[in-house]
């Protein structure tokens, strides 16, 4: 096993650190040649149920980016089948799913996730990266109770997420009974990488931002509270993160986690205004990535100065997407730990 470089780790837990510690979004996948050519044979769910290949992808980045973490190749939908939802990953569009939520009784349908039994692949590529493949930490992750159920809501991608809003205000009842349901999934899916080897673990609430802070606390914040309290015990610094959410950045600090993880559109400096003491994580303009290097430098080191004084892991404020040239991300990798060194 290679020396364990654990800055990223010390970071979440807002302990001193050498220089910044960056890693990305997306980082495995859409932008590299070399995936990409892999995805020519294989689906997502192909590549997700090969551990040897899986763990290929997401070690990839690392060796070319020389960033401080990994995160787990995979996609949040990969528990839902084992509870009885059927997604599949169109191209061009996203997940959509067949047989959408719609009355309390659909619902009570939901099984409950056996990792062992039912992602036994996503658990052996953890193992295969945490002991014989990587020298940083490996992030595992979920997707957050409000993200999964719009999208079992809405049966696919939304703009609005009414149907999912209506739901909630509707079917309150129904609403809790799903809410609890996901939260047995996150709870058990997540114990599950910890246990195989993640040091780290990252809820995404991509579409939460739709919500306003009072539907947040009513709706939301009682299940986040639960899964974090539960992951919690497994003593592994945990990370939230959601786009297009500032307004709910300090109802994320109340939760018990490590890290609170901002899009480009809370600047770091605010957010410590507001209050948020704990690390945070972010938060460049993904398509600043598309800009000429003199502009990305000058807006990462913005970044960095203003978290510089408290504990800060440099991201992008949403993932890479597929234009992003390679080298771009090695050289800002390059450039934060340099920039940062203390």
């Amino acid at each position: 096993m290679k020396q364990m470089n654990d800055t990223f780790l010390r970071a979440a837990r807002g302990e001193e650190t050498d220089y910044t510690p960056v890693w990305y979004m997306r980082q495995a996948g859409r932008s590299q040649p070399e995936y990409r050519k892999i995805k020519e044979k294989y689906s997502l769910f192909e590549i997700t149920h090969q551990p040897e290949l899986c763990a290929y992808v997401t070690r990839l980045p690392v060796e070319q980016y020389d960033v401080d973490a990994a995160i787990l190749y995979k996609d949040i939908m990969s528990p839902l089948p084992s509870i009885g939802v059927d997604v599949e990953i169109k191209s061009g569009i996203g997940p959509v799913i067949d047989n959408p939520i719609r009355t309390t009784a659909d619902v009570e349908k939901l099984g409950e996730i056996n990792p062992e039994l039912d992602v036994p692949y996503v658990l052996d590529t953890i193992k295969l990266l945490t002991q014989e493949q990587l020298s940083v930490p490996l992030i595992g992750f979920a997707g957050a109770p409000f993200t999964m159920a719009s999208y079992m809501i809405e049966g696919g991608p939304s703009k609005n997420y009414n149907k999912t809003k209506a739901f909630m205000y509707a079917e309150p009842q129904a609403w809790f009974a799903l809410m609890d349901k996901l939260a047995a999934m996150t709870i058990t899916y997540g114990k599950a990488q910890i246990k195989a080897g993640a040091s780290a673990f990252q809820i995404f609430d991509s579409w939460v931002g739709a919500l306003n802070v009072q539907d947040y606390r009513t709706f939301i914040k009682p299940v986040m509270e639960r899964i974090f309290n539960e992951l919690k015990e497994e003593n592994v610094p945990l990370i939230m993160f959601g786009v297009g959410a500032s307004h709910l950045a300090n109802e994320w600090h109340d939760l018990p986690i490590d890290v609170v993880g901002l899009d480009w559109r809370l600047p770091i400096k605010e957010a410590r205004e507001r209050g948020i003491s704990k690390t945070v994580m972010g938060n460049l303009d993904p398509a600043i990535l598309l800009a000429p290097w003199d502009v990305i430098e000058e807006k990462a080191k913005e970044i960095l100065d203003q978290g510089k004084d408290l504990s800060h892991i440099f991201n992008l404020g949403h993932g890479v997407f597929p234009q992003v040239n390679p080298d771009t991300l090695k050289r800002l990798a390059a450039f934060v730990h340099e920039y940062s060194a203390r």
